[in-house]
């Protein structure tokens, strides 16, 4: 296998590994967090807008990791500095 073709799917595998595992962790931290404001706006039902607002904002903070491991891979993908490098050293 060429040069070109082993960065290709080195990039496409990494990629995928990057968005499964960047995914996995943020996926848990929003249940964990939706679950224990349920459990407080249950226990104390006053303060349900408070407790809204301050979920969503967490929830906004969690997703970013996931989002940022999403850029990543769609970097990896599609704008990977390696190529540029491989064809340059191809002579292409």
């Amino acid at each position: 296998m060429d040069n070109i073709g082993l960065i290709g799917m080195i990039s496409i595998i990494v990629s995928g590994l990057t968005i499964t595992i960047g995914s996995i962790g943020p996926a848990l931290g929003e249940a964990r967090a939706l679950s224990q404001a349920l459990s407080s706006i249950a226990q104390q039902p006053d303060e349900a807008t408070t407790i809204a607002r301050t979920l969503f904002v967490g929830m906004a903070m969690v997703e970013s990791t996931a989002i940022y491991c999403f850029v990543v891979s769609m970097i990896l993908i599609f704008a990977n500095p390696f190529w540029d490098f491989a064809i340059s050293k191809a002579g292409g």
